[in-house]
């Protein structure tokens, strides 16, 4: 038997982070998860949370209840017969694609931690002349955290909506660069929230959003706002077609997704 994992015991905001950090600490696949000892091992960390009185959240106690299930289900036999005619899906599919989701969540704020402190501890910006003349007309402060809210609100909106999940659906954030780049050939300047409620999934849109904050961070694409509560827009920045053009850029970007 696998010798039992130390947890430490850390706090962690929901039971994704702890399911998350289980199969990174061990390296397990994500797509070949070991539901039988991911479940065991998750039992354990709230048997000891118990015993510690640390309060876990229901989530935490609803996963567990997933977990079983998920176990049982693939611990029944099937009839190899009715497979031939009706293939089950794996039974782990849809926690892999959270896992997944919550991952790509908590790279994009990592990222934006990374931003933040850098420019916090940058006393100059030798660009700032550029952006200035850019801009035009005075505009409020804007970072790329409010781009962040606006599209946490678009997909709280989108559980109200109908969103048309397109089956064997391959969309990626490459996909969603090269549509930037088309769009905003056309386009200087366009409302954010606008642009993430014209996908069609909340893949597209999550996609979409990756994409954005990667031209933000190579300056192709610029945050704006034109008064206090208003939308947050999307600018097309005199580097948008450099930053395309440049080699070694986008290859860089679209490897790091594959």
């Amino acid at each position: 038997m696998a010798s039992p994992l130390n947890f430490h015991l850390e706090q962690y905001e929901g039971p994704l982070d702890l399911l998350l950090d289980l199969i990174r600490k061990q390296e397990i696949n994500i797509y070949d998860i070991p539901i039988a000892r991911i479940t065991q091992q998750y039992l354990e960390y709230m048997q000891r949370a118990t015993e510690m009185n640390i309060e876990l959240s229901s989530e935490f106690v609803y996963m567990a209840a997933t977990l079983i299930h998920i176990k049982s289900r693939m611990l029944l036999p099937r009839d190899p017969e009715l497979d031939k005619l009706l293939p089950e899906e794996d039974p782990r599919k849809e926690l892999v694609d959270r896992l997944l989701e919550r991952e790509r969540f908590k790279s994009a704020a990592e990222m934006l931690q990374e931003k933040r402190v850098f420019e916090e501890a940058a006393w100059t910006n030798a660009q700032i002349a550029q952006f200035r003349a850019e801009a035009g007309e005075p505009e409020l402060a804007v970072t790329v955290f409010d781009l962040v809210k606006t599209f946490q609100a678009v997909l709280e909106r989108s559980k109200h909506r109908p969103i048309y999940e397109v089956n064997n659906e391959e969309v990626s954030v490459p996909d969603m660069l090269r549509y930037l780049h088309k769009f905003f050939g056309r386009e200087t300047e366009v409302s954010a929230r606008e642009l993430f409620e014209r996908q069609r999934s909340r893949r597209a849109m999550i996609c979409l959003f990756l994409a954005v904050l990667e031209l933000v961070k190579l300056q192709a694409l610029g945050l704006t706002q034109t008064g206090a509560f208003a939308e947050i827009g999307l600018k097309r920045l005199r580097g948008f077609e450099a930053a395309f053009g440049a080699d070694g850029n986008m290859a860089t970007v679209e490897e790091g997704y594959r």
